[in-house]
């Protein structure tokens, strides 16, 4: 289910994500918001869609991070159909590698 575009509680967190200027920022906010599980579990997702986007085939994956298939799987779903977010911010990644 799609979030609703107009949830101020999810308004609320995103701008102050937008607001985190540094890594160390956001090690400080993120340890505050999210258990050390949680922030395990997004950082986890992220590397995967890197690596589905890379071309890299499930059981390197699986090797290299420690996710399930269904993990996997769910995140190339959101590759193949979502919102475009992960392929957003690898593009500005790149970018900044190429600084």
């Amino acid at each position: 289910m799609p979030l609703k575009r107009d949830d101020k509680n999810i308004d609320f967190l995103f701008n102050a994500i937008l607001k985190l200027e540094s890594i160390d920022e956001c090690y400080d906010f993120f340890e505050d918001l999210c258990t050390v599980q949680e922030l395990r579990t997004l950082s986890q997702r992220i590397v995967v869609a890197k690596m589905l986007s890379e071309k890299s085939v499930y059981t390197d994956i699986v090797n290299e991070t420690g996710a399930s298939t269904a993990t996997i799987s769910r995140v190339n779903r959101s590759l193949q159909y979502g919102c475009d977010g992960y392929d957003k911010i690898f593009r500005r990644l790149k970018g900044d590698e190429d600084v």
